[in-house]
């Protein structure tokens, strides 16, 4: 049935959006090799974080991996490394946006679970940078496209409140896990059964995502989509005053992580003598105060639906708070807790917002969730395309203090800008095909589902 259905649906997209976000950030451990193969060596060097490569010391570099240290030239092709997929996933989203609202959501990602298929499987034989490169760059496009359909996916099947909140959420812990477990998951496979292996199984879990899709939702059965309304090109809703704000909120809260996850671990080594296992394990306590974060917000907006814009002003205001309390750290201990304030924050920004850019455009447009999702997903790229190749130059030329305190009072300031949303939960639907779904009578096949569906 329909309620069965849109609950293994949400289990698919839960999944793609792990895959993606492991993917992400498990080439962290073989980085270290393809310095050394750029320096003319053939194994990792002490750059990578040990004294001696096959020492103790990297295997533990291996097993906790962190961004490599580099010099000259090495540092800019890695930042644009890192930052490649994001890059990518910038140019390509307006146009996957589009896409996904002319022929619906499951042929997309669909597509998208295909060319992550193909990054990973390239991932798993790259032999040098060029090749690395490319498979990075070949994430981004299918993330353009699976996650965009995945989330808007969402957003269309649980068309309701709260429902669709606790989806939003549950999809938002997904990607917290993904980020913060690839590395540890990609440093022990790697150590222990070659650099390979967990591309391959990340390939073989993508490929089986993908068939479960298939069966789920065959491509033949286009019937829903011939029907589609069309929905708001992505350049009017860029122009919506408050799509805009809730866009700017999703960079702004993101530019700490983004631009810290490449820089803290040195700058722990250089002023606490940190170790490596203790770099390397920087961000997994964050995630249970993420995943607090989302469980909270989704309960305080079932009861308090009106107040969502203040979830993510406070939210803001803790990771303004928490940014500029991390250069005061000086131990391991300490530089946890304004780590997981971070997250916690970014946790009640997103899920508070995700679904407020869903209900703007249910109020003010059409209910086609392809490109406003998709201008989330460029909010998000923005960050994460800057932080690998500005954060490293901005601490080489300003200081890891002033940084931090560059993004905490960014997010400070803004946090006062969503006030905008205050009476967003006031606004009433305009006349659109919501209208002609969930009041009129059905007039073509498109709406009879959509019916069936709600009335599941």
């Amino acid at each position: 049935d329909a309620r069965r259905q849109r609950r293994l649906l949400l289990v698919i997209v839960c999944v793609a959006l792990l895959l993606d976000n492991m993917l992400y950030m498990v080439i962290v451990p073989i980085i270290p090799d393809y310095i050394a193969a750029m320096r003319g060596g053939g194994a990792a060097t002490p750059a990578a974080g040990g004294n001696e490569s096959g020492g103790s010391s990297g295997n533990r570099s291996r097993l906790f991996p962190r961004y490599p240290a580099a010099t000259g030239n090495e540092d800019v092709q890695i930042g644009v490394l890192f930052a490649s997929k994001a890059i990518l996933q910038l140019l390509v989203n307006p146009l996957s946006g589009t896409f996904i609202d002319r022929v619906g959501y499951d042929v997309p990602l669909l597509i998208g679970l295909a060319v992550m298929f193909l990054s990973t499987a390239t991932f798993a034989f790259a032999e040098n940078y060029a090749t690395l490169f490319a498979a990075r760059s070949l994430q981004g496009l299918g993330s353009a496209f699976a996650d965009t359909a995945g989330i808007a996916m969402i957003a269309d099947r649980y068309g309701e409140e709260p429902a669709r909140s606790r989806a939003l959420g549950t999809a938002l812990a997904f990607i917290s896990f993904g980020s913060l477990a690839a590395p540890p998951f990609g440093g022990v496979l790697y150590e222990f059964a070659g650099k390979r292996v967990p591309f391959l199984v990340l390939a073989c879990v993508c490929l089986l995502d993908g068939l479960l899709l298939l069966v789920l939702v065959p491509p033949c059965a286009g019937g829903a989509r011939a029907n589609m309304p069309v929905g708001t090109p992505i350049h009017r809703l860029m122009a919506d005053p408050y799509i805009a704000v809730v866009a700017g909120a999703l960079t702004t809260c993101n530019i700490p992580l983004a631009f810290l996850e490449p820089t803290i671990a040195n700058w722990m080594k250089e002023s606490m003598g940190a170790t490596e296992w203790e770099m390397g394990l920087t961000w997994l306590p964050a995630f249970f105060p993420h995943v607090l974060g989302v469980y909270v917000t989704v309960r305080l907006a079932a009861k308090y639906p009106h107040l969502q814009w203040f979830y993510g002003a406070l939210g803001m205001a803790i990771i303004g708070a928490s940014s500029c309390v991390v250069p005061a750290c000086r131990n391991f201990g300490q530089v946890v807790i304004p780590l997981c304030g971070i997250c916690f924050g970014i946790a009640l920004v997103d899920t508070a917002l995700l679904p407020t850019l869903a209900f703007l455009v249910d109020v003010r447009h059409v209910s086609v969730y392809g490109s406003i999702y998709a201008i989330a997903d460029i909010s998000y790229s923005v960050a994460y395309a800057l932080g690998p190749i500005v954060a490293g130059q901005i601490v080489h030329t300003m200081g890891f203090v002033q940084l931090n305190l560059g993004m905490g009072l960014a997010n400070v300031l803004y946090a006062p800008v969503l006030l905008f949303l205050k009476n967003v939960c006031q606004m009433k639907p305009s006349h659109s095909e919501r209208n002609i779904l969930l009041e009129e009578a059905p007039k073509g096949l498109y709406d009879t589902i959509k019916m069936e569906e709600r009335k599941g």
